[in-house]
């Protein structure tokens, strides 16, 4: 199997980018084929221009030449991961953005679906699991996520996970660490 890792955040030394790491060491080892897209290594510009804004009545729109390289990755892998720091309990800006110009209408949506059946959504989560339940955080996140990108772009197999607790402790850190291990063994089953 061939996966697109997606990463997002502006230090490649953060927790997130270890958990994309350790995700794709142990897929990897597993024989997954990974191509990483580092959306801040690669200078990802998210903002949506008339270039690439959907044309209801255009399925066929030829959108601007970044997002058709972006399409094409998409295209030549058979699954995505997106690994992100969860910001404001959403994606970060430049993720938000890439999907809003990628995942377009004609491509991902309308009369066609997005070209993958599974996709993975891995979110490192600062706060702990019940800060999360508290205020209903995470099944907000699910439903944005799963049901208003991944289920209406016609993922079949999707799969929203968060990495909680990561920065009450150097062991929360480890064990997202670990998780994202456990993670990449999982996904090549």
């Amino acid at each position: 199997m061939r996966a697109l890792l997606v990463v997002d955040h502006p230090r490649a030394d953060s927790l997130t980018h270890a958990v994309a790491r350790e995700f794709a060491k142990s897929a990897t080892a597993q024989g997954v084929e990974i191509e990483w897209a580092d959306l801040a290594r690669e200078g990802f510009d998210p903002v949506m221009t008339a270039a690439d804004e959907p044309d209801w009545a255009d399925p066929r729109k030829r959108y601007s030449e970044a997002v058709r390289t972006e399409m094409a990755r998409l295209e030549r892998n058979e699954a995505s991961v997106l690994v992100f720091p969860v910001w404001w309990w959403s994606l970060p800006a430049r993720l938000k953005g890439w999907i809003d110009r990628v995942w377009n209408h004609g491509f991902a949506y309308g009369d066609r679906h997005l070209p993958q059946r599974r996709v993975w959504l891995i979110g490192v989560a600062g706060a702990g699991e019940s800060a999360y339940a508290a205020r209903g955080y995470a099944e907000a996140m699910r439903t944005q996520l799963e049901v208003g990108v991944l289920e209406y772009c016609g993922v079949a197999e999707r799969r929203f996970e968060l990495l909680y607790g990561t920065i009450e402790s150097a062991d929360a850190a480890a064990t997202a660490v670990a998780r994202a291990q456990a993670l990449g063994r999982e996904f090549a089953l």
